[in-house]
């Protein structure tokens, strides 16, 4: 029998806390919209977006959906729809949250699924088979080396993460299930870019380069190498930090529908955005979500200035439509300046 393969803990890189914090803040609040690591090659981007899987919550699914779908929400697959419509109660059970791959090579219906025309056509009733799509729905969408996606699988992901649904037409048949999910990108800029209409659609996005502290670097060695020798005791080690972390995202999910700000915050995120000259009203409001989730990951109900400015260097590098700052990094220092200035 072979063993389940144990994944190197979340709590165990080293560094990277940017990274890490993004990550986290998505799985505390999946309405950020996911977010976008770039950064050069073996930086611990993949490492940490396949550890995140070990810190996920439960979710409650309806027994027997494919879907997952949320026995509480206002969105159904078709067949849990029939149940409602035939008053057959719910079955409810708890799952943990998963991350469901998108590979680069993914074809198109792998990605959305497949409807049997004949199937159809003979009996009368709609056969779907599952796509990418639909395992991701209500969990994350992990996509390494999103950058190299085929253009008509990266038209599927926009309509879905606009939409969040999924619509499969064939042959005049068409069928339509929910496909909430957020979305986690990691690329190599050395290997291309990303579409501008993609790239809009990542919440958050972090760069991310190797390690220049001489010490730190020498642990990320010695950490990966005690790893491979002994996974199992490896992760044993770390058991309690990835409980503590664990916990913690589920005690911010609670905190985080009491957390409020003042309007001082939200002037604070217009003046950001305008002196960025940023498009739109989309990364205000996506700040304002973020720096809402930051204070709940640290205990609190009320948003900080603080906090504001970490949501925004998360936010806005990536949604600046002029560079004003070599290579396009937007750090804590470069926000201040802003704020005083327009105080």
């Amino acid at each position: 029998m072979i063993k389940d393969r144990i994944t190197y803990p979340f709590t165990a890189i080293v560094g990277q806390e940017q990274m890490k914090t993004a990550l986290i803040l998505n799985v505390i609040n999946p309405l950020l919209g996911g977010v976008l690591i770039r950064g050069e090659k073996g930086t611990a981007k993949s490492t940490a977006v396949r550890a995140l899987a070990d810190l996920m919550p439960t979710i409650q699914k309806v027994k027997g959906c494919k879907f997952g779908c949320n026995p509480y929400g206002s969105e159904f697959c078709p067949d849990c729809e029939a149940k409602i419509a035939n008053g057959q109660p719910f079955e409810i059970y708890e799952s943990k949250m998963k991350v469901t791959d998108l590979p680069v090579s993914a074809t198109e219906d792998r990605v959305v699924g497949t409807l049997d025309i004949e199937y159809a056509i003979k009996h009368g009733e709609k056969k779907f088979e599952c796509g990418i799509l639909a395992q991701a729905n209500r969990n994350i969408l992990y996509v390494d080396e999103v950058n190299l996606l085929d253009d008509h699988v990266v038209d599927v992901l926009l309509d879905s993460a606009a939409m969040g649904v999924n619509t499969i037409e064939r042959e005049g048949i068409s069928y339509s299930h929910p496909a909430r999910f957020t979305l986690v990108g990691t690329m190599n800029p050395e290997e291309g870019d990303l579409r501008p209409q993609l790239l809009d659609r990542f919440g958050l996005v972090v760069d991310v380069a190797g390690e220049n502290n001489r010490e730190q670097r020498a642990e990320v060695v010695r950490r990966r190498l005690e790893f491979e020798e002994n996974p199992e005791e490896f992760a044993q080690k770390y058991e309690k930090k990835q409980k503590e972390l664990s916990d913690k995202i589920v005690e911010a999910q609670n905190i985080l529908k009491s957390v409020t700000y003042d309007n001082k915050i939200l002037m604070m995120a217009a003046t950001l955005s305008i002196a960025l000259d940023v498009d739109g009203h989309r990364a205000d409001i996506t700040m304002i979500k973020t720096a809402m989730t930051i204070a709940a990951f640290h205990g609190r109900t009320q948003v900080s200035e603080e906090d504001l400015k970490q949501a925004a260097v998360l936010v806005l590098p990536h949604r600046m439509r002029k560079n004003p700052f070599d290579n396009g990094v937007l750090d804590a220092g470069t926000i201040d300046k802003i704020l005083s200035d327009n105080e």
